[in-house]
């Protein structure tokens, strides 16, 4: 999403609380925007730092859209390829240039063109170089902003590096951390930051979003629903064809506890492209519904099990394991579960 989308709902009502923080002086230099992924928090920290750099005389209309700090901000490109020199040497390690007194690390602000797959940690390097340039002075105006996301992407190093500077406040200076998971960063960094937690909307406003966005009612109910609430990942699955995904990742668990297709086959189609993770969060969110509709705790216990290792199972595809023959055994395992339930519903 970029500057000039309108805000969803709930966006609006964060951003109004964080910049009537920020104007009554009420904003610490560190902030913890934290909640589930896809509701906007880079969206409305980057709309905060354009108000935070904004050159306007007035506040009440910052971020104006129309000084030349504005005009910095809005002119980066998260999109763009970096510039590599002949020699291999980065002549915008930091990204195309914006407005010199933002800061973004994280992995849509790249400092090495590796391909996305590789972008998993945020570095020490990445933290020091941010920490140095936070403790220079600003180019325009009094402050600088900083943001990383994600914030729990940072490994040891690097979230020891952060802790000095977040120990060592300077004024004018913001470092804003942007985690859907806060309880992966450590103690140490949590206690010393401001924390502003996205929610999901009520399930109204979340459906008036969604038709907002050229989604039709049954089918922006039906994501809704699936995606638990979340408007965000509801609009992204409708958009990307993650709704598919899901009704194939059904029909072949529904085979599968049928005994109409191989665990092996079946593993293989899901670990052949990019969507095996997705297919796995898919597949888990059908277990847990279907406990949902139980009532023998025997098999509730069971389906939750599954539930759990198809988790485990997703985290594995993250390391060297054999994807295919992990997700095979997986659903193997599946194959037992839900077919003694189905053979329990027959009797």
């Amino acid at each position: 999403m970029s500057l000039d989308d309108a805000f969803a709902p709930w966006q609006q009502r964060m951003y109004e609380h964080a910049a009537g923080a920020l104007d009554a002086g009420r904003m610490g230099h560190a902030l913890l925007l934290c909640g589930p992924a896809k509701l906007g928090k880079r969206l409305v920290a980057e709309h905060l730092a354009q108000r935070v750099l904004c050159q306007s005389p007035d506040p009440a209309v910052r971020p104006c859209g129309l000084c030349r700090a504005c005009a910095l901000y809005r002119s980066r490109s998260q999109k763009d390829p970096i510039e590599q020199r002949p020699d291999g040497s980065l002549a915008h390690p930091w990204g195309h240039p914006g407005h010199p007194d933002a800061i973004l690390v994280g992995h849509a602000w790249r400092m090495t063109p590796s391909p996305p797959r590789q972008q998993t940690v945020i570095t020490v390097d990445q933290i020091r170089e941010l920490s140095a340039r936070l403790a220079t002075t600003p180019q325009y105006g009094d402050a600088k902003v900083a943001i990383i996301d994600p914030a729990e992407d940072m490994n040891d190093a690097a979230a020891n590096a952060l802790l000095k500077t977040l120990e060592e406040p300077v004024p004018g200076r913001y470092l804003w951390l942007l985690s859907a998971n806060p309880a992966r960063l450590p103690a140490t960094i949590r206690s010393r930051c401001q924390r502003l937690e996205f929610r999901l909307p009520p399930a109204g406003e979340a459906v008036a979003w969604l038709r907002s966005q050229g989604h039709a009612d049954g089918t922006a109910a039906e994501a809704l629903a699936a995606a638990r609430g979340h408007p965000g990942l509801a609009d992204a699955w409708l958009r990307d064809g993650g709704m598919a995904l899901r009704r194939e990742v059904a029909a072949d668990l529904a085979k599968l506890a049928s005994n109409a297709a191989s665990p092996l086959e079946v593993a293989k189609a899901w670990t052949a492209d990019e969507s095996a993770t997705q297919r796995l969060l898919h597949a888990a969110d059908i277990a847990r519904d279907d406990a949902a509709g139980l009532t023998d705790p025997r098999r509730i216990r069971k389906l939750a099990a599954w539930f759990d290792a198809a988790n485990r199972t997703r985290e594995l595809l993250r390391s060297t394991v054999r994807a295919d023959l992990a997700v095979a055994d997986l659903l193997l395992a599946w194959r037992d579960v839900a077919g003694e339930q189905a053979k329990g519903a027959r009797r």
